[in-house]
């Protein structure tokens, strides 16, 4: 696919908010890069985000909701390492 028109651009960002919009209030936490299955409530607005989207935007998309999600819980306070692994580190290692 060539690189898309201003049309076109549109139209990926508008589906590919909605989409987002959807997941949002069907399934908040949903990761499209962890392989979860897309919520029945979202499927089709999926479709319409990938075939308005060139593939590697899709991707880019899907990494950047899903880092965005993880710089929320960061902020939030959320500490991606459980405190059970913490201690069980020799204390030189």
């Amino acid at each position: 696919m060539s690189f898309p028109n201003k049309e076109q651009r549109a139209k990926c960002w508008s589906s590919r908010d909605e989409y987002w919009k959807c997941l949002d209030q069907n399934s908040p936490q949903h990761s499209s890069t962890s392989g979860e299955s897309v919520p029945n409530a979202c499927k089709q607005m999926r479709k319409l985000f990938e075939t308005s989207c060139p593939s590697q935007w899709v991707k880019h998309f899907d990494r950047k909701r899903t880092y965005e999600q993880f710089k929320a819980k960061m902020q939030e306070g959320y500490d991606p390492i459980p405190t059970e692994q913490k201690s069980t580190k020799s204390p030189g290692a």
